[in-house]
């Protein structure tokens, strides 16, 4: 595919899954008065498709590296299309459980691919910009979620929210799979070898990201353990799926350190940058729904808005989340993800706190933009860091393990806020939760800083320092003479054509 509709792709895929779990959220209470189910029954509707996420989404990456991204993304998109035509239809709710546990599946293939897809197509230094705008498309799709689901519930019932994306994905899923060919599809370096060297690469690239699948198994069962005890952490069930997390998990290390060829490649969770920015990914995320989970409680029960009210008293929040996104990528140009994550975390945690004090109107939407613009920037910032770092070989790996801190987070933060709520009140959570934001600070250190400046006399084209002069007929970096005069041999690290040029950035910097 070509980078405009790879970019489009990647902006519907992430929207999708966005709008389908916002406007369910909404239609839940009818779904159950219309199927005369058991709240229960109504929460695995939820429950289901977030344990069977969470738990592909790194398998679903490295298929992706294998097979290639796009046709993960077309299978993914075509099936969660299918599964959402079948929800609208579902005669009762154990098909509606069953269905949403396919639509896990089948988004569990597509959400890594949408970045993978990026990774491929677009260079390490032209990433900022893509990220952001799938940034801003998900914020986008959060806002409109619930004014969407509501107005679909109330005038054409539940099962109208699930066919709101029956037709994009259909259609985007469609456009993948009969777009660009293989080679077009797997990593950036290949489109730019000759056509007899492309094969060769397919070839060794499939050899390297051969699927581990007793490793597989084993992370599979490890995340979705730990989901299911984040979500019913009380009860026998939560203690068996505790016990079950740790033993898997410990079964998956193992096997990691003993596969020739290891799910999780080293040079992607090897990496300290890579390491910090999902740590703070999830942190972050944790941070932002446990804090509107108890805001909604503060809203409606301590202060007595109706729903309608609270929604719109949180728009803020949606409204600097997308303004966010494409600030983040300027941000990130010229400061570097280091100081732009370090100065975003903190202004989140400044919205938690001014959320927790709040009692006007004013107060609230203050917190809530402040909470969307800290938020947005980490994620894009985190988001870029995490599949720039990561090899092009490894891009769905590394989509996977974005994925899934952006879909733990969530969990882990409203199972603590629920908690919390308990325990000391509605809005002690957010102060809580701004506390552990602020504790995560100190993982941006691993972020890359920014760019190095450049001496005066480079930007003038002149070199700052006149080095020693070489032989007439030296060659350069590229096998060309040279003629005689100052070396500018300091610069060769860099491997960059020789001349009026300023130094190249480095792997450290963004």
């Amino acid at each position: 595919m070509n980078r405009p509709l790879t970019l489009a792709s990647s902006v519907a895929g992430a929207m999708v899954v966005a709008l389908d779990g916002t406007v369910l959220t909404v239609a839940q209470p009818t779904l159950q008065r219309d199927l005369d189910a058991p709240f229960a029954q109504v929460q695995w509707t939820s429950t289901g498709y977030l344990v069977a996420v969470a738990s592909l989404l790194v398998v679903s990456g490295r298929l992706g590296d294998r097979y290639g991204h796009r046709r993960t993304f077309a299978w993914g998109m075509l099936g969660f299309g299918v599964a959402s035509a079948g929800i609208a239809v579902a005669p009762g709710v154990g098909w509606v459980i069953g269905l949403r546990v396919a639509q896990g599946v089948f988004g569990a293939l597509l959400q890594p691919a949408t970045l993978g897809m990026l990774r491929a197509s677009y260079p390490a230094e032209s990433l900022r910009r893509p990220i952001a705008a799938r940034t801003a498309a998900i914020g986008l799709a959060a806002a409109a979620g619930p004014l969407l689901g509501g107005a679909l519930t109330t005038g054409f019932g539940w099962r109208s929210v699930f066919l709101l994306n029956v037709v994009p994905a259909l259609v985007f899923g469609a456009l993948a799979l009969v777009g660009g060919n293989r080679s077009q599809d797997t990593t950036s370096s290949t489109s730019e070898t000759a056509p007899e060297a492309a094969s060769e690469t397919e070839t060794e690239r499939e050899t390297e990201t051969a699927l581990d699948v007793p490793g597989a198994l084993w992370l599979a069962v490890a995340l979705g353990c730990l989901v299911h005890t984040l979500v019913a952490p009380s009860g026998p069930a939560g203690a068996l799926g505790a016990v079950a997390a740790v033993v898997a998990g410990a079964g998956f290390v193992r096997r990691e350190r003993r596969a020739p060829a290891p799910l999780l490649p080293p040079a992607v969770v090897g990496s300290p940058a890579v390491g910090a920015a999902l740590a703070l990914l999830v942190i972050v995320s944790a941070a932002l729904n446990g804090g509107l989970f108890a805001c909604v409680y503060v809203l409606q029960d301590d202060l007595g808005l109706t729903p309608l009210r609270t929604a719109l008293v949180s728009l803020p929040l949606a409204a600097s989340l997308v303004a966010a996104a494409p600030l983040s990528a300027v941000l990130l140009r010229r400061a570097g993800a280091r100081p732009a994550v370090a100065g975003a975390t903190a202004v989140l945690a400044a919205g938690l706190l001014v959320l927790a004090a709040a009692r006007g109107t004013a107060a609230f939407c203050t917190g809530f933009a402040l909470v969307g613009a800290g938020f947005g920037t980490v994620m894009v910032a985190a988001t870029h860091v995490v599949v720039r770092q990561s090899p092009a070989e490894s891009a769905g790996v590394a989509g996977g393990l974005q994925q899934t801190a952006m879909n733990v987070g969530p969990v882990l933060g409203v199972a603590s806020a629920t908690v919390l709520m308990g325990a000391a009140g509605t809005r002690s959570p957010l102060v809580v939760l701004a506390v552990g934001v602020v504790a995560a600070l100190p993982f941006c250190r691993a972020l890359p800083g920014g760019p190095r400046p450049v001496a005066a006399g480079l930007r003038a084209g002149v070199p700052a320092v006149v080095p020693a002069a070489v032989p007439a007929g030296a060659p350069d970096p590229l096998g060309r003479p040279v003629p005689a005069g100052p070396s500018d041999a300091q610069h060769t690290v860099r491997a960059v054509e020789r001349g009026a040029f300023g130094p190249s950035l480095g792997d450290d910097e963004v």
